[in-house]
């Protein structure tokens, strides 16, 4: 007999790639063979697919079943390969057709009683075949939303190996199944807060939208209750929503860990905040076998928050001094290397000291001064020197309070005064890779079209002679004033633009 052919899709990171599955059957003793690197989970299938198909009423043939994965050196996990392996080895049996089964991309994991269980990664999955040419794929019926999610692509969503194998040809009556469902997501139920929920604390707020408008990494230092945590939490409902093409590659992040988007695409900025007892695999990404996105990876087009910094390990925060420059995590493996993306906006939120109380008008500190030198020094340089935005938060008083009067800048007000400013950026940006100014090389800030004249300039000159900044905090200065002159409409930064973006440059100091 022939040997049957169809595909199934193999991830790596968020890319992925068409993966051949073909089958053949020989007079030899029974037995079944999966080759092709596959790992524990998907060796497993063998088992799993047999026990299906004789639970289906289409029970595989008692001689030797090879399955082989093509291309055999590329790395295949998990058990999406179930319903691929499936249909190829009833395809070599002649219980379905043949040209069929070779039209089509088939992804998803059979039980032993022939049901197909919803998959994770679906959406990546299927645009990852629609990118490789392929016009027709089949999902569970619980994937069903989330695969129509890709346009140009015709999904074929079954409840079980039975009803996939009669769309392909084979001679049995329908028998209806109780449908496997996906759990239920909690994404959609989460609430955006407030900007006007913050009282007081104008400058800080002001940093907030200038950070949103500019892509601008962030540094907030305060003591308890200073509204540090209030505040980042706010910073994703004044960004702008995700266009169509971010907000998939967002889902598709989503889709990997277990969260599938539903029924629509989710516009909002995603918002990361993991515990300081992270491990660099959690934040960046990582994990044996199957290579899963980290916080920092799933926080990709929005805001990862890192509460209590200094109480993080020094080598996960310098983990993202990578990702912090190239926008990109490359995950490496001894047989593969995956990649995510990484263009996020980091804030970070830090008590002055251990006690928190440093600098605070109606408590007393009782930290040593190395103690806080040493606290803070788990910041490491480096890192801080990527962060554009470095401010003091400090904690409101009663006649601030009652000074501040109701109903402060709210997040739609804030946002339209974002969607202005990264509008006039991405104009002055057209002809550029670059869309927000946070993304913009020192080295075309200062070419000879866009250089600010030294008169503007002076208060930054003067910092860097005198050592106060690094040349990557001047280009950061630089970046900063030109998002502060977008908010202010003007057509250049003045004087006063670098000034104020020198302040929030070294707030802290």
């Amino acid at each position: 007999m022939p040997v049957a052919r169809t595909r199934a899709v193999a991830l790596l990171g968020l890319a992925g790639g068409l993966v051949e599955v073909e089958a053949d059957i020989s007079s030899n003793l029974p037995g079944f063979s999966i080759i092709g690197l596959p790992d524990a989970a998907l060796g497993e299938a063998r088992e799993r697919v047999r026990s299906a198909a004789s639970n289906s009423g289409c029970p595989l043939a008692s001689r030797k079943i090879t399955i082989n994965l093509s291309p055999a050196s590329l790395p295949k996990h998990g058990s999406g390969f179930d319903l691929a392996i499936a249909v190829a080895a009833l395809a070599a049996d002649e219980v379905i057709s043949r040209q069929s089964v070779e039209r089509v991309v088939h992804i998803g994991e059979v039980g032993l009683d022939g049901r197909l269980r919803p998959t994770i990664g679906i959406l990546p999955s299927v645009l990852a075949a629609s990118r490789a040419g392929a016009e027709t794929v089949m999902v569970p019926r619980a994937n069903a939303d989330e695969a129509s999610l890709v346009p140009g692509v015709r999904i074929v969503a079954v409840a079980s190996l039975r009803d996939a194998a009669i769309w392909h040809g084979a001679e049995l009556e329908p028998i209806p199944v109780e449908e496997l469902a996906l759990p239920s997501s909690q994404s959609d139920a989460r609430r955006t807060p407030d900007l006007a929920d913050v009282v007081g604390n104008p400058d800080a707020v002001d940093a907030l939208v200038v950070a949103a408008a500019g892509g601008h990494h962030m540094f907030m230092l305060g003591p308890p209750g200073a509204g540090k945590t209030m505040l980042a939490e706010r910073l994703p409902g004044i960004l702008p929503e995700l266009d169509a093409e971010r907000a998939l590659e967002v889902n598709c992040l989503r889709s990997l860990v277990g969260q599938p988007p539903g029924s629509t695409l989710d516009t909002r900025p995603p918002f990361e905040a993991p515990h300081h007892t992270a491990t660099a695999a959690s934040l960046v990404g990582g994990g044996s076998g199957i290579v899963r996105p980290g916080a920092a990876a799933r926080a990709s087009h929005g805001v990862l928050f890192l509460d209590e910094a200094p109480e993080f390990s020094a080598s996960v925060l310098d983990a993202l001094r990578q990702p912090l420059e190239s926008g990109a995590i490359t995950i490496h493996r001894a047989n593969a290397v995956a990649s995510f993306p990484g263009r996020f906006q980091l804030v970070l939120a830090a008590n002055p000291c251990p006690c928190g109380q440093y600098g605070s008008r109606d408590s007393e500190c009782t930290c040593t001064p190395h103690n806080r030198r040493r606290y803070l020094a788990r910041l490491s340089g480096p890192l801080l020197d990527r962060i554009d935005i470095q401010l003091r938060v400090s904690r409101i008083t009663a006649a601030q309070l009652r000074m501040a009067g109701e109903g402060g800048t709210s997040s739609d007000e804030a946002r339209q005064r974002v969607r202005a400013a990264r509008a006039v950026a991405a104009d002055r940006l057209r002809d550029t890779p670059w869309e927000v100014n946070a993304h913009v090389p020192g080295t075309w800030l200062r070419s000879p079209g866009i250089r600010l004249p030294p008169a503007s300039t002076a208060s930054l000159d003067r910092a860097l002679e005198r050592g106060g900044i690094t040349m990557r905090g001047y280009d950061r200065v630089l970046r900063t004033a030109w998002t502060i002159a977008d908010l202010d409409g003007g057509a250049t930064p003045s004087p006063d633009h670098v000034g104020r973006a020198l302040f929030l440059r070294r707030g802290i100091t």
